[in-house]
């Protein structure tokens, strides 16, 4: 039985709570490797990532390269003399970085593998329906979530699920998953499945403005799973046509209210507190919502401060 000294590579919120839980786990983490800040928002002002302002505070050795083959961090990355690699949500790593220790590196991925590969899993196994999906641990080789599988967990989705919880539930799940993972790799048991390759595979696109628009031509469960699936973030959108006023308008929640019709899809139907918009199949009524220049808000909360008239159609 080896004694694991770790290098934990991520930036998001998703890779903290993993993080957090190796440390609780009383392994050694001799350093931490996250993205190189950079300003966001309008004022531009310099942003940390969620790993960063972790370890700042547990006082972990960081490191923040902008170039993973820079030789300079390369040595300074084997003077930490880490037997084994972590990767949860960070980038691509070069051959000689993750093959550099003992060990291996293995990555945690937030999808059951071989299917949604890539920037967005928990996004695109919601918006493509699915009713379970997990994590999956496994050796980083040369490819993008190819390589050898060591272990993964499954849980359900409910249909009423969005994005942002299931997020919250899979960091915990993939707690467990890194947890265990470890202890396999400290006893010599870390036995590994090679992925198989299929057609059939289901990819996780990263995604875009193009990707995250309303398409009207689709079912309304389709919609329904497209809104819940960009929920909080980045958040479906559609425009909103009344008259000579149009508005791209960011969608956060909806119920979806299955009732075959033979209204113009797209068309709006307004009360003083709801807003509901025709879909092939029934009729989305739209919760919280976001018009350009304005905070999000409930459906309520922005009838009560602007009006949209009958005309208005959903594009």
């Amino acid at each position: 039985m080896e004694k694991l000294k770790i290098v934990f590579m991520g930036t998001p919120e998703f890779a903290v709570g993993i993080l957090d839980t190796i440390l609780k786990n009383n392994h050694e983490v001799v350093g931490v490797i996250t993205a190189a800040d950079k300003p966001a928002g309008r004022g531009q002002k310099i942003k940390y990532s969620a790993v960063k302002e972790f370890a700042s505070e547990k006082k972990l050795h960081l490191l923040q390269p902008t170039n993973l083959k820079d030789e300079h961090f390369l040595e300074e990355l084997r003077s930490l003399n880490a037997n084994l690699q972590v990767v949860v949500a960070f980038r691509m790593l070069p051959e000689l970085v993750w093959k550099m220790p003992k060990l291996g590196t293995f990555n945690l991925h937030a999808s059951l593998l071989p299917d949604y590969r890539g920037a967005a899993p928990i996004n695109w196994a919601i918006i493509n329906g699915e009713t379970k999906t997990g994590v999956t641990t496994f050796f980083i080789d040369d490819k993008i979530d190819t390589g050898a599988i060591i272990l993964s967990k499954e849980i359900p989705i409910p249909y009423d699920e969005s994005a942002g919880s299931l997020h919250d539930r899979l960091m915990n799940l993939g707690s467990e998953a890194v947890s265990e993972t470890l202890v396999l790799i400290e006893k010599g048991e870390a036995n590994t499945t090679i992925q198989k390759e299929s057609s059939e595979d289901k990819t996780a696109y990263k995604l875009n403005k193009d990707n995250c628009k309303i398409d009207f031509s689709k079912t309304g469960i389709e919609i329904y799973n497209l809104i819940r699936g960009l929920s909080p973030y980045p958040s479906a959108w559609c425009t909103i046509n009344d008259g000579e006023i149009e508005w791209n308008v960011k969608i956060y929640d909806a119920n979806l209210e299955l009732n075959p019709h033979s209204e113009i899809i797209g068309k709006l139907f307004i009360t003083k507190k709801e807003l509901k918009i025709s879909v092939i199949g029934g009729f989305l009524e739209i919760l919280s919502l976001q018009f350009p220049g304005k905070k999000r808000m409930n459906t309520a909360e922005l009838l009560n401060g602007m009006t949209i008239s009958s005309a208005a159609k959903a594009l």
